[in-house]
């Protein structure tokens, strides 16, 4: 994958639709798999956006439920494709979606540490750097040396922010995970990702409903309704865009 410089596109969206099929029930959607015929009707989630985000800029993603934000983060997170267009991501992506997505619930947290650092590419080396850092930041103790499936959920969501907030990503992905645990969590999270901000060519892409927040972190917004982007400027223009759309 090819450096990109700053001021350079890192993220691009060329005329993408995302289609899914919608079926009654799961027993016509296991059905459809093998039987073509099987009738269902589509639902765009997305329908015909194009943008940019060049590397080092921070996009807040505005939009009611179902706008087609949290699709357009999967597809640059490769969870999910485009049914058509195209979607170019050139940079390690690190997102603070489904924070516990992607634990071995048999292996320890430290462990879990090392498996999601190598899918993410990163050399074992490296990640024992990380190791003491994200074992801080995560503050679970002994539990750390303990197999996942043993955590609560809000210990796991502690591990899983602590490990995508400190691998030193190229794109930041962030959709609501600032809500996690406790009062003194949200500001250790909020802290930490302003750190991560001031880190020269980090991009950003931060999808809330906290106007507020999100005109801390970014300098962009993108507002998302039934699938389309509707608006695109400066963050307070956006931010005020939106909340006259939603009164």
């Amino acid at each position: 994958m090819a450096k990109v410089a700053n001021g350079e596109n890192i993220i691009e969206f060329k005329d993408v639709t995302k289609t899914y099929k919608l079926y009654k029930n799961d027993k016509k959607r296991l059905i459809g798999v093998f039987k073509k015929s099987t009738p269902f009707k589509k639902k765009d989630a997305v329908k015909n956006v194009s943008f940019q985000v060049k590397k080092g800029e921070a996009v807040a993603l505005f939009g009611k439920n179902g706008a087609g934000k949290s699709t357009i983060l999967k597809m640059v997170t490769g969870v999910t494709f485009p049914t058509t267009g195209d979607v170019i991501v050139n940079g390690r992506v690190s997102a603070l979606l489904e924070l516990t997505a992607g634990f071995d619930q048999e292996l320890t947290g430290r462990e879990n540490i090392y498996l999601k650092g190598q899918l993410m590419g990163i050399k074992d080396a490296d990640i024992k750097k990380l190791e003491p850092v994200i074992e801080d930041f995560a503050d679970i103790g002994d539990y750390m040396d303990q197999p996942v499936r043993t955590y609560s959920s809000g210990m796991k969501a502690r591990l899983g922010f602590a490990i995508n907030v400190n691998i030193d990503p190229e794109i930041l992905i962030i959709d609501e995970a600032l809500s996690v645990g406790d009062a003194q969590f949200k500001k250790k999270c909020i802290r930490r990702v302003n750190e991560v901000m001031q880190t020269d060519g980090i991009t950003l892409l931060f999808v809330t409903h906290a106007t507020g927040v999100a005109q801390e972190f970014c300098k962009r917004g993108i507002v998302m309704k039934n699938g389309q982007m509707i608006y695109d400027d400066d963050i307070d223009k956006a931010v005020k865009y939106y909340e006259d759309m939603i009164k």
